[in-house]
């Protein structure tokens, strides 16, 4: 059997996923998977504005997020790691590294780019509206991206699932991601979950909302690293998600790590 990994698995405290970690691993020990890595939403203090407390964890729940882990690497017979998902807000940056990484016990974070901060909110990638707002959002991710704190950027394509054109702007504002990824050799991520949303009715065509063609086609053509992952939210997501990735990526003949540096 062909190993499999999956570095992008969430759990039932994010409050839009099913599942404790021993429910992932235990699907995961039946389809074969070789390494797993949980990265389920981090949290933020209350002190930090519009963080979206609704679609994570709280501070108080992080002691049960680890012991879960616990409990899920004792039954697993392949390595399992701790991580988190993470926005990334300059304002927030000793958070990651000092409380995340040391505190909070990470093996690894993920960065997670779904909002550009605008003022005291964050507004979500798909919801942005207006060419400067891209872009803000554009440096805002590549900021995080050359944080140093980060082991992977995942859904890099994620604002394509609201914006949908292949044109000048969206074109260059991947082709910035893409450098940026090259220069500081940090892997891409093709995003099993996004395979399975609704598709996007474009003015090329259906086609998925992310991952998006065109961009896997820059990266194809470059050094880029790329990992292929699950995004599971529930347990029967977390091997099936993470193949249909790697069956995107084989369209591209891009060869995905196995694991990523950490």
């Amino acid at each position: 059997m062909n190993p499999i990994s999956n570095f992008h698995t969430h759990t039932q405290l994010c409050n839009h996923a099913e599942g404790t970690p021993l429910d992932y691993v235990e699907q995961a020990i039946r389809e074969g998977c070789t390494q797993l890595g949980f990265s389920d939403h981090c949290p933020y203090p209350d002190s930090f504005d519009d963080c979206w407390p609704n679609i994570r964890m709280s501070i108080d729940e992080v002691p049960t997020y680890l012991e879960w882990i616990e409990e899920a690497k004792e039954a697993a017979p392949f390595p399992v790691y701790t991580g988190y998902e993470c926005e990334w807000d300059s304002d927030f940056s000793a958070w990651y590294s000092d409380d995340l990484k040391s505190t909070y016990k990470a093996d690894y974070l993920v960065l997670g780019p779904h909002w550009v901060t605008d003022g005291s909110s964050h507004i979500y990638a798909p919801d942005i509206d207006n060419p400067m707002l891209l872009n803000k959002y554009i440096d805002q991710t590549i900021d995080g991206m050359r944080s140093g704190n980060f082991a992977f950027v995942a859904h890099p394509d994620l604002f394509m699932a609201g914006y949908k054109e292949w044109d000048e702007q969206s074109k260059a504002c991947l082709q910035a991601i893409l450098d940026a990824a090259c220069d500081l050799d940090l892997p891409l991520e093709i995003n099993g979950l996004g395979i399975t949303r609704t598709p996007s009715d474009t003015r090329r065509g259906i086609r998925y909302a992310y991952p998006y063609c065109e961009f896997w086609e820059m990266v194809s053509r470059s050094n880029a690293r790329v990992i292929c992952n699950s995004d599971a939210h529930h347990p029967s997501d977390v091997i099936f998600n993470a193949w249909k990735a790697r069956d995107f990526a084989s369209r591209f003949c891009l060869t995905p790590i196995e694991k990523p540096d950490f």
